[in-house]
């Protein structure tokens, strides 16, 4: 039994307790998106359903009740020294958007179950921080990188590209001719963070962050297989369910959908 439902049925004996159909609805809240909320977003997850209650309050009540999201993080890193063109740092942290398709960043990250490893490589929008496009390989070839790009750009149409810029860290993947002249003939201008500097990609480093505490850290795979299927699973949540605060409470989608009306 989850420690939450344990607390939830020894507050529910107390009848002096004026929070128990609240303390009832913010364990559902929180096991429904398996312990991936914290309090900011089950408050605001509790508005979206016509409850208003202060953050505090829900702070108060989810550490009585034992809940709490777990963060942790790790990072792949790709950089092998200087293979080939090494761009400007064009961004300059500058991760909001006016619209979606104009920045763009990229990145990629390692998973491990047992011996065994996965490579993830997505595209994220600043606009809106879904993720436009992603490959999984067991290797960090340079297939992972170049399929991920054409995934994105294929879902995009040519005026849409005016202006967009990729922003990325100094990996050899990004310094590949190939990769940069794709970029050129689709007009996108190609950004690069300054040597170890983390910060200058850091939220697609809070992406990677987010979905490895929300996935393997809650639901421990054994197999590549069985992370693989996570990885889809998490990425279609987190672009059409998952709640973001900065984006007013909605997900990635729903935010974009939203601005398109």
């Amino acid at each position: 039994m989850p420690k939450s439902v344990f607390y939830y049925h020894r507050a529910k004996l107390d009848s002096g307790d004026k929070y128990t159909d609240l303390k009832q609805r913010i364990a559902t809240l929180y096991h429904q998106h398996k312990g991936r909320y914290g309090y900011r977003r089950i408050t605001a997850a509790l508005k979206q359903l016509g409850s208003h209650y202060n953050h505090k309050l829900i702070a108060k009540l989810m550490r009585h009740l034992n809940l709490s999201a777990r963060i942790r993080r790790q990072r792949y890193r790709s950089y092998k020294g200087v293979q080939g063109k090494i761009a400007k740092n064009y961004l300059k942290r500058q991760f909001n958007a006016d619209q979606p398709n104009t920045r763009w960043l990229t990145d990629i990250t390692e998973f491990k179950v047992g011996n065994h490893k996965l490579y993830l490589s997505p595209i994220l929008d600043c606009y809106n921080n879904e993720i436009i496009s992603y490959t999984l390989s067991k290797r960090p070839t340079y297939d992972l990188v170049s399929k991920m790009l054409d995934k994105a750009l294929d879902k995009i149409d040519m005026h849409q590209k005016n202006g967009l810029m990729l922003h990325s860290d100094q990996g050899w993947h990004y310094q590949m001719r190939p990769f940069s002249t794709t970029l050129k003939q689709h007009g996108i201008k190609q950004s690069m963070s300054r040597k170890g500097n983390c910060l200058d990609n850091a939220l697609m480093e809070g992406f990677f962050g987010t979905l490895k505490c929300e996935t393997i850290y809650i639901e421990k795979p054994k197999s590549i297989e069985q992370l693989e299927q996570q990885i889809h699973e998490y990425i279609h949540y987190y672009n059409n369910e998952r709640i973001q605060l900065k984006l007013k409470g909605l997900s990635p989608v729903q935010y974009r959908t939203q601005s398109l009306i």
